[in-house]
């Protein structure tokens, strides 16, 4: 939400600019994010579906404004007190929406009653849309999270579905803004490593020791992140779509991997990373 409202501010010269998440139940909206305010009447308001101008927005799925919100007929004042407190007259809300599902409000507004001109509008729109691909970003991460666990029976078909959940959740953490989430599925990632090597081999550290048996490997996270998807099967072009790299960059952190591992292809690379207990 930060960084949509950075984005939005920049874009429209908005002054103040504010949003929330509808929080699980009967469509209840809680803002928790602003910027440009004079107050603290706005901050936690609970907004509820249908009501005022970001509950119209919720219940009608499409952004909503109006020029003047304290005179305005198109929408209902329960939250009058609040709005004069800051200050608002103009206001617009927009919805963000994620897979036909309102998750969240995004609101920009003016302390005049000016109208809101269709780049402002555009412009909220795009704001919002960068959210909702935050949040299926979030929501993809939190499936793979829950669906990441060491296999009990240990079989070779059991660690490949690990596997491919440790590769797409490495190439899925540089893309969470939430730094805690990241965290999150670093660790989860670790300890899926950790877990395949003690199944195998004992147990694992984050900086392991060579091969040859000679000082510890430590492997950076970009390294790691393009081992794991090679490890897949994954060609440097594939790899380099899944994170955002280029092929050329993808050679390079393959070629400074290999060689702290003291490998001469990328299948020893990865068998010696699993070895070493920092791949599962």
């Amino acid at each position: 939400m930060r960084g949509a409202l950075n984005r939005l501010r920049l874009a429209t010269g908005l002054p103040l600019a504010f949003a929330g998440l509808v929080e699980p139940g009967p469509g209840q909206l809680r803002i928790s994010e602003l910027q440009g305010n004079r107050t603290t009447s706005l901050s936690g308001l609970s907004v509820h579906s249908g009501n005022g101008l970001g509950g119209k927005a919720v219940a009608l799925a499409r952004p909503c404004w109006v020029t003047d919100y304290s005179s305005s007929r198109q929408i209902s004042h329960e939250y009058d007190a609040a709005v004069a407190a800051e200050g608002i007259r103009s206001v617009l809300a927009v919805p963000v929406v994620v897979r036909r599902r309102v998750r969240g409000v995004l609101y920009g507004a003016l302390r005049a009653p000016q109208p809101l001109g269709d780049r402002t509008v555009g412009a909220a729109m795009e704001a919002a849309r960068d959210m909702e691909q935050a949040l299926v970003v979030q929501d993809e991460a939190r499936n793979l999270l829950a669906a990441a666990r060491p296999p009990e029976d240990g079989s070779p078909g059991a660690w490949e579905e690990v596997r491919e959940a440790h590769g797409a959740l490495r190439a899925l953490a540089p893309r969470i803004d939430d730094p805690e989430l990241r965290r999150e599925l670093l660790q989860v990632c670790g300890r899926l490593a950790g877990a395949a090597a003690a199944d195998t081999a004992g147990p694992a550290t984050p900086d392991a020791p060579a091969p040859s048996g000679g000082p510890r490997v430590t492997l950076t996270p970009r390294e790691l992140d393009v081992l794991s998807c090679v490890a897949l099967g994954a060609t440097n072009a594939t790899t380099a779509d899944r994170l955002g790299l280029r092929p050329e960059t993808v050679k390079g952190y393959l070629r400074s991997a290999m060689r702290k591992l003291e490998a001469h292809t990328r299948l020893e690379a990865v068998v010696a990373a699993r070895r070493a207990g920092l791949l599962p």
